[in-house]
C-alpha cells in the first residue's frame, strides 16, 4: 500500500498539498506526537468512547438477556427496535445537541446509541440459541431466577454476544470520530477537522492513520477479553 501510495504521488497527478507523500505524513505524525496534541486528543476520545461503549454494552446485555428469555415481551418490542436501529446516530445529533449542549456528553450519547442496538440484538438472539440441555440440568439442580439467567444462560450465550461486541465497537468508534467532527473542540475527530481547516493534509492523513491503529488495538482488546471470559467459563472453541 505504501508503494502504491508513493507511486501515485510520484506520477504528479495530484498536488502534494492534496496528497502528501508517506514521508510527509510520517513527519506530520512525529509533529503531532512531539507537540502533545495527539496524546491529548487520544485521551479525550478514549474517555468518550469507553463511557458510551461500556454503558451501552452493560445495559444492552442485561436488557437483551431479559428480552431473550421473555419472548412474548420481545415480540412486542421487536418492531420498535427494528424501526429505531437503522437510524444513523448522526441523524439524532441536532436533537442531542439541543438536549445536552456541546462537549463530551453529546459524543457519549452518540456512541451509546451506535453500540446499544448491535449488542442488544446479538444478546437476544444468543439467548434463543442456548442449548436446552443446560436448562434441563439447571432445572434438575433446582437453579431458579435470577441465578439461571446470569449463571447459566449468560455464559452459554456469551460466544454469540461477543460477535455483537465486535460489531458495536466498530460502529461506536466510527461514530465517535464523526460526532467529534461536528460537536466538539477536542478529540481525534476534531483533529481531522482542524487539519482540514488549516490545509494540512499531512496532519489530516496522520490523524486518519492513528484512528485506524487505535481501532485495531481496541478490537484486539475485545478479542482478548472474549478469550479470557471463555477460559473462565471453560468454553471450548471448535477449530
Amino acid at each position: 500500500m505504501l508503494a502504491i501510495w508513493e507511486g501515485i504521488v510520484l506520477t504528479g497527478l495530484y498536488e502534494t498539498s492534496l496528497l502528501p507523500s508517506p514521508l510527509d505524513v510520517f513527519i506530520g505524525m512525529v509533529e503531532l506526537i512531539k507537540d502533545g496534541t495527539l496524546f491529548t486528543d487520544i485521551k479525550v476520545s478514549l474517555y468518550r468512547f469507553f463511557a458510551g461503549y461500556l454503558s451501552a454494552v452493560i445495559l444492552a446485555v442485561i436488557i437483551g438477556l431479559l428480552l431473550g428469555w421473555f419472548t412474548k415481551i420481545w415480540n412486542i418490542i421487536d418492531p420498535i427496535v427494528q424501526v429505531l436501529r437503522p437510524i444513523s446516530p448522526i441523524a439524532w445529533f441536532p436533537f442531542i445537541v439541543l438536549l445536552f449542549g456541546i462537549g463530551d456528553l453529546p459524543a457519549i450519547v452518540i456512541i451509546f446509541i451506535s453500540a446499544f442496538f448491535p449488542v442488544l440484538l446479538s444478546t437476544v438472539s444468543a439467548v434463543k440459541k442456548v442449548d436446552p440441555t443446560y436448562l434441563k440440568v439447571a432445572q434438575n439442580f433446582g437453579i431458579k431466577q435470577p441465578h439461571l439467567l446470569f449463571k447459566i444462560i449468560f455464559p452459554a450465550s456469551f460466544p454469540f454476544i461477543a460477535n455483537g461486541l465486535h460489531l458495536a465497537l466498530g460502529a461506536a468508534w466510527v461514530f465517535l470520530v464523526a460526532g467529534e467532527m461536528v460537536g466538539a473542540q477536542t478529540g481525534l475527530g476534531y483533529l481531522i477537522i482542524d487539519a482540514r481547516n488549516s490545509l494540512r493534509s499531512d496532519l489530516l492523513l496522520a490523524g486518519i492513520i492513528f484512528i485506524g491503529i487505535l481501532g485495531l488495538l481496541l478490537d484486539r482488546g475485545i478479542h482478548l477479553f472474549e478469550r479470557w471470559m471463555e477460559k473462565r467459563w471453560g468454553i471450548i472453541r471448535s477449530n
